[in-house]
């Protein structure tokens, strides 16, 4: 992906300086037109700043949305994976922190926050 954006920028910086070029005089003196320059500059802002939306900033919130509806789906007794590898079920919940239970034995209760929790599995009703 940075690599994609390397060639875009360069290949829209080389445009972009090509359509802000001075105009060229013509054999008789007179100055062509080359006004529409700034234009296509413009443009070409316009697509770089659509481009950056698109491609970061938008999967970016989506992602931020999943996690927010991960978090709210939370309930004791799920099954959870944390960003270290840990499986374990949860025991409490407060507005920030979760204290999961790890193990066999029930005695390694660890409190995390609630961003450390990657997946979550419910229970089987049944």
């Amino acid at each position: 992906m940075k690599k994609l954006l390397a060639i875009l920028t360069t290949c829209v910086a080389a445009l972009g300086l090509a359509g802000c070029m001075p105009a060229q005089q013509s054999a008789d003196g007179s100055a062509a037109a080359g006004g529409g320059g700034t234009y296509v500059l413009i443009i070409y802002v316009v697509a770089i700043v659509a481009f950056v939306y698109f491609l970061m900033i938008r999967p970016q919130r989506k992602q931020r949305q999943q996690q927010a509806q991960l978090f709210n789906s939370m309930s004791i007794g799920d099954s959870v994976l944390t960003t270290s590898g840990f499986y374990g079920v949860i025991i409490d919940i407060t507005e920030d922190t979760v204290i999961v239970e790890f193990g066999s034995n029930k005695n390694c209760r660890i409190p995390m926050q609630k961003q450390a929790i990657v997946q979550i599995e419910k229970p089987n009703q049944g």
